[in-house]
């Protein structure tokens, strides 16, 4: 059968659909979804029942640099910066200094062991001293592999931020063996180069793209992502041409651009979620074509020692010896050395030396393919493992899955929160109303098993609820300490009694003279007590969101759509008893009448 373009989109078709099942079952496997899409690039090449003939080391290189810019602007993107402060310092000496040891002690010993040149072994030790952004992002951000404090965005800002050094060491190695006589010192003033200038281009087209986005105004939302897509390339390009890492660059305009204020945020994210995979599944499939099957054979014994080695004795002296200078229990020492995750960015630095024409580079490939191999089952299958016995592995308490449906107006200073609410939390058992939120925080969806609602004062809150609350970035501390604190719970008997012979009204109405654009709307209320009850009204308060309070008489300025919505009035008696009305209110569109 002739080759047609139909024939050519059906197997691209089929080998994106087989990588994404696949995935599916990888997650419930514990196998990281690199090895799953390396796999079959190796079944669907020449070698294997596919077919596909691929040996074009320079286009694998191509799509890997891509596809990896991408991965490391969606990574970026997808990172808070005040997640990042506190393990800047640590993260950048192990993305340098700790490659370099890393480097150094794998070319030590394909030296020693292997028989390699001191130079070849150098270049082996380069390509595979960086751990790999797209592998770390993938395994780490998966609900199994949720880890304690700052090490999740520790472990990714270091992968995020070590391909520079990685690159530099291996296309100066490949130097010194093609051109004799060169030293390595020559590479100290061009990786200071390459560092400040990607680090200052990154930084200053962040802050570009994010002037442009929310300036240009384009009137379809679906361009807005097609606009970022052009800026990832021409940050990583210009960064490039001017002498400095692109892969640093768009990496910082990631985080530049993911920690702004910008239109469309929520959907960028999304956008950038499935560019990540999609890029991966592309990049992992082509590297996966360029492996021969049968060519591996030899690198089995070297392949399988350096990786040990690496695994075992490399990463964890680099690891120990990079961050003597900052205090961190030992127990988090051993993890990151553990996360030591291999993935793309070797298999791709390892083309380097295919195209430059190096001797012995297929070897060096072939090993530095089995290593990666090697790091993928042994690393990718155990960290949750290694995180529990550690005593690092952290429960699920954030999510993503309610705040993908809101987008927040990037003119206001409020911010989206998601928490999954402790089984030991004291809000368990809680009324809404008493949870004792900030002022100005809004519970706007709540999620029970498989129920989403929008929750009213007299909802109870109960044990894994997930929340969606809207809320400042100043008071998301406070939020977090009210909902997930651990304290003892009060028993509902230690209230006061109410009395009786006691009655509460609650009157609300709309407030044209107070009504706003878009939708807000004020409430006035008032509480009034039977003739018969010896208390009087002291105090109350709304709960409609925003935590107003006043005596007699209280107004609460709301947020809502227009709709019927059920709010509690809470009264306190003079004698301090408390009582709760309920009623059900009737919001109006701004421009609706009274």
């Amino acid at each position: 059968m002739a080759l047609t373009l139909e024939l050519v989109f059906i197997g691209i078709a089929v080998l994106f659909l087989i990588s994404v099942i696949a995935n599916k079952f990888s997650e419930r496997l514990g196998v990281p979804a690199l090895l799953i899409f390396l796999v079959v690039g190796m079944l669907a090449g020449s070698e294997g029942p596919g077919g596909i003939p691929f040996d074009d080391p320079a286009i694998a290189q191509l799509i890997g640099i891509i596809a990896l810019a991408y991965i490391l602007f969606s990574g970026g993107l997808d990172t808070r910066w005040d997640e990042i402060q506190p393990v800047l310092w640590p993260g950048i000496a192990l993305s340098t200094v700790g490659v370099v040891l890393t480097a150094v002690l794998l070319g030590a010993f394909a030296v020693l062991v292997l028989g390699f040149s001191p130079l070849t072994g150098l270049l082996l030790g380069a390509v595979v001293a960086s751990t790999d952004a797209a592998a770390v992002f993938s395994i780490l951000r998966t609900a199994r592999a949720r880890l304690k404090g700052n090490l999740r965005p520790f472990l990714e800002f270091e992968s995020g931020s070590n391909d520079p050094m990685a690159v530099l060491l291996t296309t100066g190695i490949i130097g010194l063996i093609l051109t004799p006589g060169s030293s390595i010192f020559d590479l100290v003033p061009t990786f200071v180069q390459q560092m400040a200038v990607g680090g200052l281009m990154g930084y200053g087209l962040g802050r570009f793209t994010v002037w442009l986005i929310n300036r240009i105004k384009l009137e379809t939302e679906g361009l807005y992502p097609v606009l970022t897509l052009a800026m990832v390339l021409l940050v990583y390009g210009l960064t490039s041409v001017v002498g400095g890492n692109g892969f640093i660059a768009v990496y910082l305009a990631g985080l530049i651009i993911g920690n702004s204020v910008i239109v469309h945020k929520k959907s960028l994210i999304r956008f950038y979620d499935g560019i990540a995979w999609l890029m991966q599944i592309v990049m992992f499939l082509a590297l996966g074509l360029l492996v021969f099957p049968s060519q591996l054979a030899s690198a089995f014994v070297p392949g399988l020692l350096a990786a040990l080695f690496l695994i075992l004795i490399a990463r964890p002296v680099a690891v120990l010896l990079t961050l003597l200078p900052w205090k961190m229990p030992m127990n988090e020492k051993a993890l990151i050395s553990w996360v030591g995750l291999r993935g793309a960015v070797p298999i791709i630095l390892a083309t380097y030396p295919l195209v430059a024409g190096v001797p012995n580079a297929e070897l060096i490939f072939n090993i530095v393919f089995f290593i990666v191999l090697v790091s993928a089952v042994v690393h990718g299958t155990s960290i949750p493992s290694v995180a529990r016995w550690l005593g690092l592995a952290a429960p699920l308490e954030e999510t993503g899955k309610l705040s993908r449906e809101f987008d927040v107006d990037p003119d206001t200073p409020s911010e989206l929160l998601e928490l999954v609410i402790p089984s030991d939390s004291s809000a368990v058992g809680k009324q809404v109303v008493d949870l004792g939120l900030p002022k100005g925080t809004l519970i706007i969806l709540m999620q029970k098993g498989d129920e989403r609602f929008v929750p009213v004062g007299s909802t109870v809150i109960g044990a894994r609820d997930s929340l969606l609350i809207l809320t400042t970035d100043e008071m998301m501390e406070s939020v977090r300490a009210c909902l997930l604190n651990c304290e003892e719970r009060h028993d509902a008997a230690d209230s006061p009694p109410l009395p009786e012979n006691f009655s509460c009204m609650a009157i609300i109405e709309v407030d044209p003279d107070r009504a706003e654009p878009n939708q807000p709307v004020l409430f006035k209320g008032s509480a009034t007590v039977s003739a018969d009850c010896t208390a009087t009204v002291s105090e109350m308060a709304w709960d409609f969101g925003d935590g107003a309070t006043g005596e007699g008489e209280t107004a609460s300025h709301a947020y809502a759509a227009a709709g019927t919505y059920t709010v509690t009035l809470v009264v306190t008696l003079s004698d301090s008893t408390t009582c709760r009305a309920t009623t059900d209110i009737m919001v109006c569109s701004a421009d609706a009448p009274a």
